[in-house]
């Protein structure tokens, strides 16, 4: 019998989880069922779905009623290949371990678990000869994990910057485009199922890091946890910011950016960062709208490179995760695996304090003489050099007086300077507030 036979012994699935994406994967593994068998060379069964509680209507899944069980521990024993989309790190990371302990392979879609413990999950997969793949870990149906982890492997990746949120893009969005609040603008978001009830892991930036610390460690072959990623979110972003934005003929975005980076000693480090900045209009990530995501990569050789579409949603998350499950069934089917963890260059982290960028401050001054002069040596002071500076009169609310307002970007500092500025700005008798500080990108 040849080893693409599909007339051979099928290929036991276990799916972890029924959500909004597992139920997606569930149904096409049913609907797509020779298709799939035509592409993997042996037919693709499913042989349990792991729930926390029966008697739910499932018929979206098509599959029958006795398919499903509250028994983890014992699905995942007796699958050749296991789908992890429970989400949070116990217990689907002792789920996981024990599957690939019987010799499973394992697709997950579990971004928190592998920014955590990815490693455990690489060194567990690599004992046991087994293949763990996640493109859907990050923005859903685009293609980055492979990219990053096969196409590019004999490239240097220099840097990653993207819109890897879709609420957090939308709410921007929103807030740019018809000038809501940050809260009306959440709340159009969850009216129209794009942020959870509980929005705190999108507009606090925990999700976007998660996904920056499993891109840089795919990006520079080192690990980098989710606790070594700096990270603000956009709940503090406020009008001005919009309109500030605009006024220099951008938009503000959150993004993830992860550089390799040589430090002012030569030390080569990766700085991996999600916060939220200025981007001209013009730049391709300044016209990603709505709920889309959108990253580049920066390769010596290849240059750069753009993928574009949808980050989340329940078809396309599940999209990614059937890729992963045919190329993990054809490596079942065929012998062999596919690529496992790279972390040979083991390169530092370095702190946000050394990481290099643009900054937009907006500051809240005395109306006199003298300001402008004041300002700018602080600025000399600590070594961060002004690209340009604008004061304007700001007219006061009902008829109060107008206050004066100065706005300066910068060129290219250092973290710890800007951070040092705006604290010897606020003790100036002359500035009455920092009103804001942002970062510029895309430059």
């Amino acid at each position: 019998m040849q080893p693409t036979d599909p007339t051979g012994p099928p290929l036991r699935v276990a799916l972890l989880g029924c959500g909004t994406v597992g139920t997606q994967v569930a149904r096409l593994l049913v609907e797509e069922a020779d298709e799939l068998t035509a592409r993997v060379g042996r037919r693709l069964e499913v042989v349990g779905v792991a729930v926390r509680r029966l008697g739910r209507d499932r018929s979206a899944t098509r599959l029958p009623d006795e398919l499903f069980t509250t028994d983890a521990d014992e699905l995942v024993t007796r699958a050749d290949v296991v789908v992890e989309l429970i989400g949070g790190i116990e217990p689907a990371r002792s789920l996981l371990l024990r599957a690939v302990e019987h010799g499973a392979s394992v697709v997950t879609g579990n971004k928190a678990l592998l920014a955590d413990d990815g490693p455990t999950l690489f060194e567990a997969a690599e004992a046991h000869g087994v293949d763990l793949y996640f493109e859907a870990a990050v923005a859903a149906a685009i293609p980055l994990v492979r990219p990053l982890r096969e196409s590019l492997a004999g490239d240097r990746v220099h840097r990653v910057l993207g819109i890897v949120n879709g609420t957090t893009n939308y709410v921007l969005d929103q807030m740019d485009v018809t000038g809501a609040g940050f809260a009306e603008a959440v709340e159009q978001a969850q009216e129209l199922g794009y942020a959870e009830a509980d929005p705190t892991a999108d507009v606090d930036g925990f999700d976007a890091a998660a996904k920056a610390a499993i891109l840089a460690s795919l990006a520079f072959h080192t690990r980098v946890p989710a606790s070594a990623v700096y990270r603000e979110g956009i709940s503090e972003v406020t009008a001005a910011d919009i309109a500030a934005a605009r006024e220099m003929d951008a938009v503000v975005k959150l993004l993830a950016i992860c550089e390799r980076v040589v430090d002012d000693d030569g030390t080569e480090g990766v700085s991996v960062r999600v916060h939220p900045a200025m981007i001209p209009r013009r730049h391709p990530l300044g016209g990603v709208r709505e709920a889309f995501n959108a990253v580049f990569v920066e390769a010596q050789s290849a240059g750069g490179l753009m993928f574009y579409g949808r980050g989340a949603g329940g078809e396309p998350t599940a999209s990614a995760v059937l890729g992963d499950v045919v190329a993990v069934a054809r490596h079942r089917v065929l012998g062999g695996r596919g690529p496992g963890e790279s972390a040979y260059a083991d390169l530092p982290v370095l702190p946000m304090g050394r990481t290099r960028t643009r900054y937009h401050v907006s500051l809240d001054v005395a109306d006199r003489p003298g300001v402008l002069a004041a300002v700018a040596q602080v600025f000399a002071r600590h070594e961060v050099s002004i690209e340009t500076v604008r004061q304007q009169l700001v007219p006061g609310p009902d008829g109060e007086r107008s206050r004066a307002a100065l706005v300066v970007v910068t060129h290219q500092a250092s973290d710890a300077a800007l951070s040092a500025t705006v604290e010897a700005l606020a003790d100036l008798d002359v500035v009455e507030a920092v009103a804001s500080v942002m970062r510029v990108e895309g430059e």
